[in-house]
């Protein structure tokens, strides 16, 4: 089987890789695109990947072109695993119509969960008028808000909703998850439909938008949802950008119901640079990085390598994601 990898990749799973032998040919690409089969430098059109390991060692370099070019160009792939959870990105549907099975992956949901709760923190506690006061000099003692107590929605409930669940409960607060799935989660109060999620919203204290973007999710988060969320509430998004009408909550957030928004993800990125959530002084603005924590690409890798095992072996995929799913608009 011919494996696109990037070297990076490679070198550091190399002793496992290596141990499949013969069973996998390697073409290493590195941060210049080039492609190497060994030793020789291979073009796009030659290198005819069956199978590639798609990540951020390939996206965050120059080999992010090349590399989608020969997986594109390929007649022969067979399956790409990529290292994001989500699939709304074009290229993801172009894999899969060539026939080509699609691979996710979760290792970001830890990161990811880890930064909502430092984003609500923040606002509960206050974070930048502390750290405004520090600057200062200024001693003065603020009182802030428990996460005890407090009821969070979590829409969309798989591994990112989840690990944000058993973080906030271990708080003390109340989760339900919004999921279509009605089974009953270990790590939730409740679960519900999406179709109970307006009714969910006035009691709520924080609204965390953690799906996918679908036909059926986008602006999920829109006027008629604000108009139901309480003043004082935060939002925080880590799904993606367009799960949000922007103005609305531009408009929503002048009217305290969300009092503040954590955003991650937008429907533009990078945010143009006279955006206006750069300076709101309701918003905390990060630029699409909440799932790069030191143990991402460790968690990737490790499914990445396994389901080179089950790909080799004609096993079931883990997180094989559903060619109508890929293709929905």
């Amino acid at each position: 089987m011919r494996l696109l990898i990037h070297e990076k990749s490679y070198r550091r799973n190399q002793p496992a890789i290596d141990a499949l032998g013969p069973a996998v040919e390697l073409l290493l690409i590195d941060d210049t695109g080039e492609i190497r089969a060994g030793g020789e430098a291979v073009s796009v059109d030659d290198a005819r990947p069956q199978a590639a390991w798609a990540n951020t060692d390939t996206f965050f370099s120059g080999a992010g072109r090349p590399f989608m070019t020969a997986v594109l160009k390929s007649p022969d792939l067979k399956w790409v695993q990529s290292g994001a959870a989500g699939f709304d990105n074009p290229v993801f549907g172009q894999i899969v119509q060539k026939g080509a099975r699609l691979t996710t992956s979760h290792g970001q949901a830890v990161g990811m969960a880890d930064y909502v709760m430092w984003g609500v923190l923040d606002v509960l506690q206050d974070g930048p008028a502390r750290r405004a006061a520090q600057a200062a000099h200024d001693w003065t003692r603020r009182p802030f808000r428990e996460i005890a107590g407090t009821r969070w929605v979590v829409f969309g409930f798989g591994a990112i909703g989840q690990g944000v669940a058993v973080r906030a409960r271990a708080f003390g607060a109340h989760v339900t998850g919004v999921r279509r799935n009605p089974a009953p989660e270990p790590c939730a109060d409740r679960i519900a439909a999406p179709s109970e999620l307006l009714d969910l919203l006035p009691d709520a204290d924080v609204w965390v938008l953690a799906a996918p973007a679908t036909a059926e999710t986008r602006h999920v988060a829109g006027a008629e949802a604000f108009s139901r969320m309480k003043p004082g509430s935060i939002l925080v998004n880590v799904g993606r950008g367009a799960l949000v009408d922007e103005p609305a909550l531009l408009a929503a957030l002048d009217r305290d119901a969300p009092a503040h928004a954590v955003l991650d993800v937008f429907e533009a990125e990078p945010q143009p640079a006279d955006g206006p959530f750069w300076d709101h002084p309701k918003v905390t603005l990060t630029p699409h990085s909440s799932g790069m924590s030191a143990g991402n690409p460790v968690r990737n890798d490790a499914t990445f390598l396994e389901n080179l095992r089950r790909f080799l072996a004609g096993d079931p995929l883990e997180g094989e994601a559903r060619p109508e799913d890929v293709l929905a608009k």
